[in-house]
């Protein structure tokens, strides 16, 4: 064991950019975790495991999204799991088609595969977690497909302690093919969860958002000497647990935001060299459910920050009906990722 850990590289170190390019394989240096496409222009896969299309439709011109670690990064195929590691970071990748059993089965398998992969690698602890999952709020009550996914989610994740949950984000897509898609980052070592005050923890949230509370933490900062950004779980205008300013779409955009501020508070108590503010060390995805506002939410983006943040906006259904906005994405300085 000592010798592995000698051969580690000395901090974890992850950078994550928006990066415009004719095609993915110029992004794939020898420091790259991954790279993500978005929507149905950019290719549908290629023979490197680290690229992965997410079946999201960008409004306007999205760039490609580079994740950069320690060089060399090593990577593989096993079985139905893309991976990539630098021995400190690990980036996984699984698509399930649903088939007969549904998707609380597929989800199922999903998180069983992720978590034995992760547990047998040099990276068994989760930080983040992506899920794309097609007509999200179809359903009603525990019918729901979001709600089917949420027990699928914690029966693959098996025995776990709330506490250390990864941070994540749950989205629909909305290209009609029933493939659950999930994506990870595990690291060698454990990360801190991050709370919001304003917001009830989602894994405590009451029966009336189904039988399984959705299982995962609000942000998370990577371990002590990291140099990693803040991994912002996905957010939106929710306080306590309630939804907020159903049909107002711009009040939603304000109220998630509020949410961010409260986040950082509590993160920057945790690690004081994270800005206190979103800034040009900060990478947002924005997910807008009804293509039509896909506009006015680019134009507030652009009253808030201008160019000063870099974001791209995707067409994706959230999982409650009446919120028409979730975020999120990394944060950390400018000139490097926040070493916590």
């Amino acid at each position: 064991m000592n010798s592995v850990l000698a051969s580690l590289p000395a901090a974890p170190r992850l950078a994550v950019d928006y990066v415009h390019a004719d095609a993915p394989q110029a992004l794939l240096g020898d420091d790259t975790l991954a790279v993500f496409g978005f929507g149905a222009r950019v290719p549908q896969a290629l023979a490197d495991p680290r690229y992965l299309r997410v079946p999201l439709e960008p409004h306007g011109d999205a760039p490609y999204e580079v994740w950069r670690a320690n060089a060399p990064v090593m990577r593989g195929r096993d079985g139905d799991i893309r991976w990539s590691s630098d021995g400190q970071l690990l980036f996984g990748a699984i698509e399930v088609e649903e088939g007969a059993d549904g998707i609380e089965a597929a989800a199922r398998h999903a998180y069983a595969r992720l978590v034995a992969f992760t547990r047998g690698s040099r990276t068994p602890h989760l930080l983040r977690i992506w899920n794309y999952l097609d007509a999200i709020t179809v359903g009603q009550g525990d019918a729901e497909r979001y709600r089917e996914f949420c027990i699928g989610r914690a029966a693959g994740l098996g025995d776990f302690d709330a506490r250390t949950l990864p941070a994540a984000t749950a989205i629909g897509r909305c290209d009609g093919a029933r493939v659950v898609q999930v994506y990870w980052l595990a690291a060698h070592a454990p990360g801190t969860p991050v709370e919001n005050p304003r917001q009830v923890s989602a894994y405590h949230y009451p029966r009336q958002y189904g039988p399984q509370p959705p299982s995962f933490a609000r942000a998370m900062l990577a371990a002590d000497g990291s140099a990693m950004p803040l991994l912002l779980s996905g957010t939106a205008a929710v306080v306590g647990h309630a939804s907020m300013h159903e049909g107002e779409l711009l009040a939603q955009v304000d109220e998630t935001f509020a949410n961010f501020d409260a986040l950082l508070h509590m993160a920057r108590a945790r690690c004081p060299a994270l800005p206190p503010r979103f800034g040009a060390g900060t990478r947002l995805k924005v997910y807008v459910r009804d293509r039509a506002d896909l506009p006015l939410v680019a134009a507030a983006l652009d009253r808030r920050f201008g160019d000063t943040v870099p974001r791209m906006l995707l067409h994706a259904a959230i999982c409650r009906r009446e919120l028409a906005v979730e975020i999120d994405g990394v944060h950390g300085n400018p000139e490097s990722p926040v070493t916590s």
